[in-house]
């Protein structure tokens, strides 16, 4: 009887679901829709109150990692239920483990974070949270698209993570922040930047000379930054600042000279050649190329956001490109981040993007040094 044939079909289907579960697989491996056929393919818990994801990313054309630092009550959550989600980009080595592994204690020991999911993923050495130009051929690394349309719907879909949404980052993660932010009115309520690479059209002599440096080849990237001009600058976040206007920035970076939190006989960074340009080169007493470049480039932007009515605050300081100065300025900028993931609606549609891709208004604060 076809009634029959339904019942038995359909118990079929739910003895495979268990199956899998059994496996130890979640219903997010059998749920790529939406994703561009992105699946988790597994869950493992590392510590605590952290807990590691692979995803099978064509994006990426590989898996990658994405880890969760999860909220009180996520081991227990509901269908449905979900939490304000910090995004904390990592920098150029694409290291997901470095912010609870490598800097400092670990952003999972503060207090502050435990009614927060808090999502870092694995990007491509080196990757600069950007779908790769390829010579115009595009395809992997796609940064942004593994990013924001594979990890992000997933984690919204089956992980608990909620639509109202900031962002962080440090280095190419500060640039990651901004950009993305800026990319996609609306879908950050707030962003920070620590050390970030946050004006690359400023030094495109430094992206030539780095990913020569590690092996690279830096015109994958953008494209060529005269014959692709248009394509580095719908990346650059100084040339997005009128899209930032209702998005609370924060920005940070050191000058490039020795600071409190370097100890003495802080040794310079590794020399990489062409890194200077020869028409602006770097202070005597410099002993962090990288670090004096992302301040001129943080200050830049910082007069550029101000100029568009931004509410941005910033940091400058004596210190080189290193985490003691980043897991600093990540707590200074959290009460803002905080602020945005608990308070007030920026965007207007609770996190989403609005149908026109317009944010709303926002209240202003006047900028800081």
């Amino acid at each position: 009887m076809p009634c029959s044939r339904t019942r038995m079909c359909l118990l079929v289907v739910l003895l495979i679901a268990d199956l899998l579960l059994a496996a130890g697989v979640s219903r997010a491996q059998a749920d790529g829709g939406g994703t561009g056929g992105a699946r988790i393919t597994t869950e493992q818990q590392v510590g605590e109150r952290l807990v590691d994801l692979t995803v099978d990313s064509p994006a990426l054309g590989r898996t990658a990692k994405v880890r969760l630092l999860t909220p009180d009550g996520w081991r227990d959550r509901r269908p449905g239920q979900s939490w304000p989600t910090l995004y904390v980009w990592v920098g150029g080595d694409g290291n997901h483990k470095a912010w609870t592994e490598d800097y400092d204690s670990g952003i999972q020991d503060l207090p502050r974070l435990r009614d927060v999911l808090v999502v870092m993923a694995e990007m491509p050495l080196f990757g600069f949270y950007t779908d790769w130009f390829n010579g115009g051929r595009g395809g992997p690394p796609a940064v942004e698209t593994f990013h924001l349309h594979e990890v992000r719907p997933l984690l919204e879909r089956h992980y608990g993570a909620g639509t109202r949404r900031a962002a962080a980052g440090e280095s190419q993660g500060g640039f990651g922040a901004l950009s993305y932010a800026a990319r996609h009115p609306g879908l950050f309520r707030a962003a920070a930047s620590y050390s970030g690479f946050v004006h690359p059209l400023q030094h495109p002599h430094a992206i030539r000379a780095a990913m020569t440096y590690l092996g690279l080849d830096w015109r994958a990237l953008w494209g060529d930054p005269v014959a692709q001009r248009s394509n580095w600058r719908a990346h650059d976040p100084y040339y997005l600042a009128d899209r930032l206007r209702t998005t609370p920035v924060y920005l940070s970076s050191g000058d490039g000279t020795a600071g409190v939190l370097d100890p003495p006989g802080t040794e310079p960074d590794p020399e990489i050649p062409g890194l200077e340009d020869p028409a602006d080169p770097f202070p005597d007493d410099a002993i962090s190329p990288t670090e004096t470049l992302m301040h001129r480039e943080s200050r830049a932007l910082a007069d550029r956001l101000t100029a568009a009515g931004t509410p941005v605050t910033t940091h400058f300081y004596a210190g080189t490109h290193s985490p003691p100065y980043w897991v600093r300025e990540f707590r200074r900028s959290l009460p803002m981040l905080l602020d945005a993931l608990h308070g007030g609606c920026v965007a207007g549609t609770k996190g989403s993007l609005p149908p026109d891709g317009t944010p709303g208004p926002v209240s202003r604060r006047s900028p800081q040094t």
